[in-house]
């Protein structure tokens, strides 16, 4: 569409003058598609910290995630507590890679299921990632406070499900470094070993890691019933959905350099989940999850108003975009892309590729289900 087109969609739904500018404002696509490099060649190459985790999670699988994870990070040795980050023990096993054999700080972190947390690494549309799942709220929360707190018991918002930890200094990958790096110059020198790390540290690639940490609870808040499945049911298709919405953002921000909290991003990371685990694309399910089951009426507390933008959208427009919204949902259910089974990693990064092409409007406005099949075939 071009921008007048657009202007006259969004008037078409009853957006004031003032409304359409910020609409258009909003709803900016940030998924550059001029770059050298385009279109990327799939599959993807797994990151270089994905190897080491592949370790980990061999070593898991024989005996306990917890346990294993808890050699390798420092964060995991210690408790969630107050100005704990602050303490000369922590600074030095978390930011020098110290040993926290007899530190009194380090009394080890308290998970309430410690036996359930999981860790698999999983083939996505974006390449392996590391995915930890525990088991129950607590634990989540807890685990996003040591990894992404420096283990302070700051708050962590109810409607968090994900959390994507990245520049995560992995200092089992340093250690190892530096043991291949001494087997290969017959050197075990503190000096020269220093003098080594001070080459290393602008290569983060080779120590920094980026993985997931999921929540088991229902998507979006959304209660089994609402949803018409049992409890274990739902609570299986919500890590699903919610497993691949994260993976998507892994993919724009692997890709695009872009991972926004927006609803574009949204709909097409929901697109994704809702299809892996679905099999289709459910509009029913997006339009629950964002609280527009209801449409025209809008429930509170719906994912929506999480996507507002800043400075928020006016009521005005905010109520254009949840017919947007609603719109390009069900249009998406009946193109090819929604009648389509999920398929390999392969066959879902083309499809994703297909779907960053567009704007809100484009998907919600008229021709739209062809202009989205017609973009799928092109890509797959």
């Amino acid at each position: 569409m071009t921008p007048e087109q657009r202007d006259e969609l969004l008037a078409s739904y009853g957006a004031t003058v003032s409304e359409v500018e910020e609409l258009q404002a909003y709803d900016t696509n940030t998924f550059d598609r001029s770059g050298e490099g385009w279109p990327p060649v799939l599959p993807l190459q797994a990151e270089p910290h994905v190897a080491a985790w592949v370790g980990y999670a061999r070593e898991a699988a024989g005996t306990n995630a917890f346990v294993t994870l808890g050699r390798r990070l420092a964060q995991l040795r210690f408790p969630i507590e107050e100005g704990i980050s602050q303490t000369e023990a922590y600074r030095a096993a978390t930011l020098r890679g110290a040993s926290t054999e007899g530190m009194a700080e380090a009394s080890g972190l308290v998970l309430t299921r410690p036996e359930e947390l999981t860790l698999r690494v999983h083939q996505s549309p974006a390449g392996p990632i590391p995915v930890l799942i525990p088991g129950g709220r607590e634990d989540f929360v807890s685990l996003v406070r040591a990894l992404t707190m420096r283990n302070e018991p700051r708050p962590v918002p109810g409607s968090m499900g994900a959390c994507m930890v990245s520049g995560f200094n992995d200092w089992e990958r340093i250690r190892q470094y530096r043991r291949r790096w001494e087997g290969e110059n017959g050197s075990t020198s503190g000096a020269a070993w220093k003098e080594e790390f001070r080459r290393l540290v602008p290569r983060k690639a080779l120590y920094q890691d980026r993985f997931l940490i999921l929540s088991d609870g229902p998507y979006s808040g959304v209660a089994a019933p609402e949803m018409g499945f049992p409890e274990d049911k739902w609570r299986r298709l919500s890590t699903t959905i919610r497993l691949e919405h994260e993976c998507t953002h892994y993919f724009t921000l692997r890709v695009f350099g872009s991972m926004r909290n927006n609803i574009l991003d949204e709909l097409i990371a929901d697109f994704m989940g809702i299809t892996a685990a679905a099999g289709r694309y459910r509009s029913d399910w997006l339009l629950r999850f964002m609280g527009l089951e209801s449409f025209p009426a809008y429930r509170e507390g719906g994912r929506l108003q999480n996507y507002r933008g800043q400075p928020p959208l006016s009521d005005g427009a905010f109520r254009v975009l949840q017919a947007l919204v609603k719109d390009a949902s069900e249009n998406l259910e009946s193109s090819r892309a929604g009648r389509s089974l999920p398929g390999g990693p392969e066959e879902r990064a083309a499809m994703l590729l297909a779907l960053t092409g567009f704007r809100l409007e484009d998907l919600a406005g008229p021709g739209a289900v062809g202009r989205i099949s017609e973009s799928v075939n092109l890509l797959q």
